[in-house]
């Protein structure tokens, strides 16, 4: 995708060879601002502090975080080292321990002396793969809103909303969600995308409305509570959300407040898509609200607030009461019973252990 009319990646080897460029997404939208990590440490702080998030970024992260440990020391202890700190970072998106895996299995069986060159050029195979992948599931989830732009008779505009950022920002390239929502706008279609802010952190109002404004896609950014007004009026013609951990059965774990999305579509019969590229597909567990993990984050991501004042000066500020305890659940569970269809590389199957066998018989046999 393009930041200011330049063709941009989240994620890149720098030319010098000797680091890791990566968009520093907590500036943002305020200020575009990269940076260069060098070590595991702070590949492994890029992602745990969301300078890097999404699930397909953070395993993109984590690959090239295995090379960065891999320089300074490619012995056996210091792989198992590196994949036991990046592992530790982030506890929900499954993304992370798959593109871990990926080295592992790699890398284990090498010399010390291969390790560092094959470690760097897989982790660039896997930053083209993820853009390879998202772009084949633009594709098929066009299709869909072509579909609904049909039925609407073509009229106004394709109203779509989505939660939190699942677009570009959250992958190496094209996102998940809004992939097919910018195949679309590039189409000619008139999609317009209602964005929840997204609280705690605001990835919606902050980083989903910066790239769509970036690529010139009609938005409207909105309060996360808003979603089920408008669809009782009429105006969401589909929801599209990402995922950073889908179950076997088509369970989806998605930002807090996806879940109450799903119910306000099921209930004014909206359509509910998920947009996942099958590293989020986690074949080893079966019940979504029972099994995955939810990462619990920092308090103060839920009583403070960052923005820009009107002098232009940036500054965070509380919001809630002095003494007041805090909890922040990172994530919640949608079940599979309110997501209408899953939308992968592969194409678009109902969200069932059915469905997504008949797409990934052979992972799905893996994990038998």
């Amino acid at each position: 995708m393009k930041v200011h009319g330049k063709p941009t990646r989240t994620l890149w080897l720098e030319p010098d060879g000797q680091a890791v460029g990566i968009i520093d997404q907590t500036r943002l939208p305020h200020a575009f601002v990269t940076a260069r990590l060098t070590t595991l440490d702070e590949a492994a702080h890029a992602i745990r502090a969301m300078q890097v998030r999404g699930a397909p970024l953070i395993g993109a992260t984590a690959a090239y975080g295995v090379w960065l440990a891999l320089r300074a020391d490619a012995s056996d202890a210091a792989l198992a080292r590196a994949l036991a700190v990046l592992g530790d970072t982030r506890p929900t998106a499954i993304n992370l321990h798959w593109a871990l895996d990926e080295m592992r299995r790699l890398l284990a069986p090498l010399a010390v002396s291969e390790r560092v060159a094959a470690a760097q050029r897989r982790a660039a195979e896997l930053c083209d793969e993820d853009v390879a992948i998202n772009r084949a599931l633009g594709g098929h989830g066009l299709k869909l809103l072509e579909a609904a732009w049909e039925r609407k008779g073509k009229r106004g505009r394709l109203e779509v909303l989505t939660h939190c950022n699942a677009g570009w920002l959250a992958t190496v390239d094209w996102g998940t969600a809004l992939s097919p929502v910018y195949l679309a706008h590039d189409a000619g279609l008139p999609v317009h995308v209602w964005v929840d802010e997204t609280r705690p952190r605001n990835q919606g109002a902050s980083l989903t409305a910066w790239e769509l404004g970036q690529h010139g896609v009609p938005h409207t950014v909105i309060a996360d509570n808003v979603g089920g007004h408008l669809m009782q009026h009429g105006r969401v013609d589909l929801c599209i959300v990402g995922t950073d951990r889908t179950t076997a059965h088509g369970d989806v774990a998605n930002k807090i407040g996806t879940y109450l999305k799903a119910l306000a579509a099921r209930d004014n019969g909206v359509p509910f898509y998920v947009a996942l590229p099958s590293p989020t597909i986690d074949w080893s567990l079966r019940d979504g609200v029972k099994e995955i993990p939810i990462e619990q984050r920092d308090g103060t991501e839920v009583s403070d607030i960052t923005g820009r004042l009107s002098s232009g000066d940036i500054a965070t500020v509380r919001v809630t009461p002095q003494g007041s305890p805090t909890a922040n659940y990172g994530f919640d569970v949608t079940p599979a019973r309110l997501v209408t269809a899953l939308i992968t590389e592969r194409g678009v199957c109902a969200a069932s252990e059915e469905g997504l066998r008949s797409l990934f018989p052979e992972r799905a046999r893996r994990h038998a």
